[in-house]
């Protein structure tokens, strides 16, 4: 899938933006307002799409992975997946979201853990987080169990979120007096009885108590790296980090998965990065890169994933083979061998466990 999508062109902020799926056909309006109808994505088939060889390419393509998506293995045990990265804008929050969003649409059950005080991650999902929300804040300071946080996310079934609000910005510094106060998540998480296949949590840009909690809480790290010139900056000191972690609190911790953001195949640099980061990583890296995409940037403003505001883009099809990417290794980023049969009997009997 990797070598057969393609970036999209930068957009300067004086033009008009045009949709992913009308690039060959007429411009789109400047700024699209939001959708007057959700986008049921339980279904099969994606709604019609412009009658263009791009938009019609996009629809076969959607409807090919949901129907690949059928047979994709789910974990005998919940993954927790740590998405961090010490530099900013590399694309955590984005890449946390269409991940578990992917993942949702391939029939798992997933939840987004937003440690982020920003709460990106929580707008990006469509889900409230004024400061009188029940959110992570409450289950990290105050004890609450994460089930009195959880809501499900509108228009993707399967998928979940805990929300960060305004309150964690202060968390870093209330945690300090607070016992066991690396391991509070982990016990939240612990202690949640509905079943899940993935949690994947989205980490700050720093390396403080929130950060450890999430490296405590999970085994498999995920880093988003960015096809740009500073790509590399301070990822030495996350990995310094994560050996500290491993040492002394979860000697299961390991860096499972990267993922280049923000690639751009018509530059030189990309390609050199993305060269150099595979060479350095070898076979964590994913083979899928996500592309730097209008629709991507423009997703988080209407409350939506890219999977649902634009199903047919490039970013969008990124994502939904990146996830099978993740779903197709073990936690330890081995390849799984799938038995149709096997995989069959597993899915039926997860679907029957209920829902939240």
């Amino acid at each position: 899938m990797a070598g057969s999508v393609h970036s999209e062109p930068d957009v300067e902020e004086s033009e008009p933006l045009r949709s992913d799926a009308n690039i060959a056909g007429p411009m789109a309006d400047p700024v699209p307002g939001p959708r007057s109808e959700s986008v049921d994505v339980s279904r099969e088939t994606p709604p019609p799409m412009d009658d263009t060889p791009i938009g019609r390419a996009a629809q076969q393509a959607v409807e090919a992975m949901n129907r690949a998506g059928e047979g994709l293995p789910r974990p005998e045990r919940t993954r927790v997946m740590i998405v961090a990265n010490q530099k900013g804008g590399v694309g955590k929050t984005t890449t946390t979201v269409n991940l578990a969003a992917s993942l949702a649409l391939h029939g798992a059950r997933v939840l987004v853990v937003d440690l982020d005080p920003q709460g990106n991650a929580s707008t990006a999902l469509g889900i409230d987080h004024h400061a009188e929300v029940p959110s992570i804040y409450d289950v990290l300071v105050e004890s609450k169990p994460l089930s009195d946080c959880v809501q499900p996310v509108p228009d993707v079934e399967g998928l979940f979120c805990a929300p960060a609000t305004i309150d964690l910005a202060g968390a870093e510094i209330e945690l300090v007096s607070l016992v066991a106060r690396e391991s509070r998540l982990q016990r939240a998480i612990e202690a949640y009885e509905q079943p899940l296949d993935y949690i994947l949590i989205d980490c700050p840009p720093s390396l403080g108590l929130l950060t450890v909690n999430a490296l405590v809480a999970g085994a498999e790290v995920v880093i988003p790296i960015q096809c740009e010139y500073y790509a590399l900056e301070g990822l030495g000191q996350l990995l310094r980090n994560v050996d500290l972690v491993k040492g002394h609190l979860n000697p299961d911790l390991h860096v499972s998965t990267i993922i280049l953001t923000m690639y751009d195949g018509r530059t030189r640099l990309a390609s050199q990065v993305a060269e150099e980061v595979r060479s350095h990583f070898g076979k964590e890296v994913l083979r899928t890169n996500i592309p730097r995409s209008v629709r991507i940037s423009e997703a988080p403003s209407y409350g939506q994933t890219v999977l649902t505001y634009d199903p047919g883009s490039s970013g969008s099809l990124s994502y939904l083979e990146a996830a099978r990417e993740i779903a197709l290794r073990d936690p330890n980023g081995q390849q799984l061998e799938q038995s149709p049969q096997a995989l069959q009997q597993h899915q039926h009997s997860s679907v029957a466990e209920g829902t939240q």
